[in-house]
């Protein structure tokens, strides 16, 4: 039997009518669903995919229920009560790790910013206390960034200058940190985490590689050990800096910010070669500090013009709610750094707890973790921190030492507290130079020219957004570079919507019920006088036009080659939504066909696009006749119709 008709046989051996397959699988014209129950079912399907409340529906005690809702809200209650002593030494080294590392880091990373460095101390005591109550992640180690360090610095400075008001300045990025906290805290309780997803994989590879370059050029001044260098951070300033300024290069320094990158490269490659040693570079950072510290002591390094962070007060955070400047002078340039950073520090935390849940086969919610660092960074701008989140960095670090729980995050957070207590004014006498290696040092590695090849050999126009946002990053500034990059990645989802994916089916030998898009396997068989297209998006105004006229280079394609097309079944299965226009435009597609002597038929659309094309009655001008359940008795209706016109 000839495997291009053998479905469309009747029982009796002739061809199948339609009516004979329409009683086999008839298609559900039913009524449509009223507005509010669309509604609730999209409004369902948008904010809440995972069904978050499904754990409250199993007909439990109200007392049960009440548990598992503070246990959902509030992770603490879920995985304290499991939490025993063999946890507890795990989590206590790996907090002793990432503690070792957040005590440098903060220092650098708050001179980013151009803000005390004690503050960056601070941002590692609140935070993360309030991350182990509140996050998700279980290996996620919170901590200050170094690129939203750097974007606060330069957005807030556009304003008010930290050299020209150094208390207002501050009170500004505490003010910043408070729009960060309530924007990240809104967004997840909205469950808007859809918005993070507009941060591609290509922009965030170029970003944070344009990122680590104006970084490391930033650091030139500490290694340099220059007083006068530029506010900007484009490589053509800080080249032009350096020109100006290159009277003020103090060979000492020099020499030991080489010494100290290259000691902290050396024990990332020792960690790269063994997994096992990843102490040796989790403690580099705070070797560096302290035998920094010792050498500039011993040798009065400050004669020498090696400068030094100067004095750091012991105590503990001081409340700064009372500080928050909501000046509408200043609020436009606070609300755009809080607004990018806080959306950046979120793609970038959220990507990174993603990774590490997926590795460990552990819960992840990241709209939970939206709430958990809106909290932390709201708490923090009234303790006198500033914007945290979750460093790649820090939470290899904190997943390598063996961390189990967010009780890691609680142990950094006591041991930060001891730290300022005791210990902070010995830190003080941290060379800069040290500090700049630091911040060179974890940057290199975020520069992935591997990625980026890999990119450019796989999709093109990922590497187009990959690199523009790296280059408009490196010469422009960061916010016009993520913004570019964004913007190109947005042109690239419209031009998908607006010409959405097409292609002609045709059956696989031997196979009952099997289309493909002949293209991709040439094997398979068309069927003569019929052309199956398959539409594969949501159907809009914007390219309706577009397949309509698409679907008329098919029938012209097919004639040329000598295959008079009499019927068009369109396969509407991967369409999942239609509006008005849309339908229009398959109307006058049918209008154009029937003029020609052709005919229509359409094949199993989603129940969205049947309510649809019920509403505006398309059906009836159609007829119900010419739609199918499957391509099977589509093509077996198009063949009877075939047969009996021409026996």
């Amino acid at each position: 039997m000839d495997p291009n008709t053998d479905n469309s046989m009747s029982p009796k051996g002739g061809v199948a009518s339609p009516t004979d397959i329409n009683s086999r699988h008839g298609v559900n014209f039913s009524a449509p669903r009223g507005f509010m129950t669309k509604l609730k079912s999209a409004a369902k399907e948008t904010l809440f995919p995972d069904d978050p409340f499904r754990q409250f529906m199993n007909g439990e005690r109200r007392r049960d229920r009440i548990v598992k809702g503070f246990q959902y809200f509030v992770p603490l209650f879920e995985w304290l009560p499991n939490y025993n002593l063999r946890l507890f030494w795990s989590d206590l080294v790996a907090g002793l790790t990432i503690t070792s590392l957040a005590i440098p880091q903060g220092i650098s990373y708050a001179k980013l910013a151009e803000i005390p460095p004690v503050v960056g101390l601070y941002s590692s005591f609140v935070p993360p206390l309030i991350y182990a109550i509140f996050g998700s992640s279980r290996h996620m180690a919170v901590g200050t960034i170094a690129a939203a360090s750097l974007l606060l610095f330069q957005t807030v400075s556009s304003v008010v200058k930290p050299e020209d008001d150094p208390t207002l300045f501050l009170h500004l990025i505490f003010t910043t940190t408070f729009i960060t906290g309530v924007l990240q805290t809104t967004l997840g309780i909205l469950r808007l985490g859809i918005l993070v997803d507009f941060f591609s994989h290509s922009t965030i590879t170029g970003f944070m590689g344009g990122t680590a370059v104006i970084l490391c050029l930033q650091q030139l001044k500490g290694v340099f050990g220059m007083k006068h260098f530029t506010s900007q951070t484009s490589l053509i300033s800080v080249v032009k800096a350096i020109i100006a300024n290159g009277s003020e290069i103090r060979w000492q320094t020099t020499v030991m910010g080489i010494v100290f990158v290259a000691f902290l490269m050396a024990t990332k490659y020792v960690k790269k070669k063994n997994e096992k040693l990843f102490w040796v570079a989790a403690i580099a950072p705070i070797t560096t500090v302290i035998v920094g510290a010792v050498f500039t002591y011993i040798v009065k390094g400050q004669n020498h013009g090696i400068q030094i962070v100067g004095h750091l007060d012991r105590g503990v955070n001081p409340l700064s709610i009372h500080l928050l400047n909501f000046d509408s002078k200043y609020l436009p340039a606070v609300l755009k750094a809080g607004i990018i950073t806080g959306v950046l520090s979120l793609a970038e935390g959220i990507a990174i707890g993603r990774s590490f849940a997926v590795v460990e086969n552990t819960p992840h919610d990241g709209n939970k973790e939206m709430v958990a660092f809106g909290l932390m960074n709201l708490m923090g701008s009234f303790t006198s921190c500033y914007l945290t989140s979750g460093p790649f960095s820090k939470s290899a670090v904190n997943y390598n030492a063996g961390a189990k729980t967010q009780m890691s995050n609680a142990v950094q957070a006591v041991l930060m507290a001891m730290t300022l207590l005791f210990l902070a004014p010995l830190f003080g006498r941290t060379p800069l130079v040290a500090l700049s290696a630091i911040i060179i040092s974890a940057m290199l590695p975020l520069i992935d020219y591997e990625e980026a090849i890999h990119l450019f050999k796989v999709d093109k126009f990922d590497f187009l957004i990959c690199i523009s946002c790296f280059l408009g990053v490196t010469f422009i500034s960061m916010d016009v570079g993520l913004f570019f990059s964004i913007g190109l990645g947005l042109l690239r989802g419209l031009l998908y919507v607006a010409r959405p994916a097409a292609c002609k089916l045709g059956k696989m030998p031997n196979s009952s019920d099997l289309y493909r898009d002949v293209e991709q396997y040439p094997v398979s068989t068309v069927f003569p006088g019929v052309l199956i297209v398959k539409l594969g998006s949501p159907i809009y105004f914007a390219n309706s036009s577009y397949i309509k006229e698409r679907i008329k280079r098919y029938i012209q394609s097919e004639e040329s080659s000598g295959n008079i097309i009499e019927r068009v079944i369109l396969d509407l299965a991967s369409v999942t939504s239609i509006d008005v226009t849309a339908i229009g435009g398959i109307l006058e597609l049918r209008k154009i066909l029937g003029k020609n002597g052709k005919e229509m038929s359409i094949v199993n659309p989603r129940k969205e696009v049947m309510e649809k094309l019920i509403l505006s009655r398309f059906e009836e001008v159609v007829g119900k006749e010419t739609f199918f359940l499957s391509l099977d008795d589509a093509v077996a209706a198009s063949q009877f119709r075939l047969s009996k016109a021409d026996p």
